[in-house]
């Protein structure tokens, strides 16, 4: 009885965490619309993440970490992930952005192989060309010999670049296996600050940060600690799951915020991205089946 209730917290948390960053982009974008730049909410949202954070875990800070050369990428790559996700929301529509976003898998199997020298399973194979039919029917346009070409936007390059940071951060957490989780959200957080930060002092406009409205202020720290606890719970329900299992509930996020780009924004979506939704869902859920180790490998080695 005892598993099956941690089992329904397990599920409950990933529920949760899908339907927080289904609605990511709604407080993003009303900050936005009152004039408080997505590269100024990641920084402060995330600087509040931070602070809270280090507080929470500060145990495990006290005992000291051991930096090794992986953090720093992994930094950079889970930084942009969270960074350049954040701004697309901003700029496109909702749906477009999360499907590109979610092809993910494709470029984690490559990455493993290069990295972590896993090989693509017959599965594998098969997920990957899924994939690439369901990114094929989200970008074709009806007008694409008219000019209007795939990824002519700016937020599809982001969000196709976030997911392959997000892809290359997961494959480097892999491999560096013994550092402790609050240690690897502290580098999600880092990250984000550094290419927030770097973005405003590169436009003069990080003063911009003390020119915030007070209600906004407000907004940012619900988002931060929000953020923070999300993290904490996803971690939990990731711990105790199936990978297959885990990756059914985190692909509701594309419901949740296609219910809501829907419902609150009037936005539509359109044939192909069903289609190409379609796809990438249905591979998403083999995508714990693309690679194994080689044998005798020992992946996290430091």
């Amino acid at each position: 009885m005892i598993l099956a209730k941690q089992k329904l917290t397990a599920m409950a948390c990933l529920l949760t965490t899908a339907l927080v960053w289904g609605l990511m982009w709604l407080p993003f974008r009303a900050l936005q619309t009152g004039g408080v730049s997505n590269w100024t909410t990641s920084l402060v949202v995330y600087l509040i993440a931070m602070l809270f954070g280090v507080v929470l875990f500060r145990s495990t800070f006290r005992q000291g970490v051991r930096l090794i050369p992986v953090m720093l990428p992994m930094m950079l790559a889970f930084g942009w992930c969270n960074f350049s996700y954040s701004w697309a929301l901003t700029e496109g529509p909702v749906v477009r952005v999360l499907l590109l976003f979610y092809l993910s898998p494709l470029w984690t199997a490559l990455l493993a192989r290069l990295i972590l020298h896993e090989r693509l399973t017959r599965a594998g194979y098969m997920v990957i060309a899924i994939l690439l039919a369901g990114c094929l029917a989200i970008l074709w346009r009806p007008g694409v010999f008219d000019g209007d070409l795939p990824l002519s936007h700016r937020y599809e390059w982001l969000a196709l670049s976030g997911g392959m940071a997000f892809s290359l951060g997961n494959v480097l957490s892999r491999s560096a296996d013994r550092l402790p989780l609050p240690v690897k959200s502290a580098m999600i957080w880092l990250g984000v600050l550094f290419f927030a930060a770097g973005a405003l002092l590169w436009r003069g406009q990080l003063g911009a940060v003390l020119e915030i409205p007070p209600m906004a202020w407000a907004v940012m720290l619900a988002l931060g600690i929000t953020l923070l606890c999300t993290s904490v719970i996803s971690q939990h329900g990731v711990s105790l799951l199936p990978a297959n299992q885990v990756t059914a509930l985190m692909l509701l996020e594309l419901v949740f915020a296609a219910a809501a780009a829907w419902l609150l924004a009037g936005e539509a979506i359109r044939p192909g991205e069903w289609l190409g939704g379609t796809l990438i869902v249905g591979a998403g859920l083999f995508s714990g089946r693309m690679t194994h180790k080689p044998a005798g490998a020992r992946v996290g080695a430091q």
